[in-house]
């Protein structure tokens, strides 16, 4: 029982830190263009064409 005592504090604590990197990768943009990538998948590099 005594290890509930250290286990439900680092527990909260990782989930605030999950959170806090989950709202910080809302504010600087991660999740704004979702299509973008799997389009660029597509587009051909004319840089990586063989010779």
């Amino acid at each position: 029982m005594n290890v509930m005592i250290f286990l439900i504090p680092v527990a909260l604590f990782m989930a605030v830190v999950g959170l806090c990197a989950f709202f910080w990768s809302l504010r600087s943009g991660q999740y704004e263009d979702l299509d973008g990538a799997a389009h660029r998948v597509l587009i051909p590099d004319d840089e990586d064409a063989p010779n």
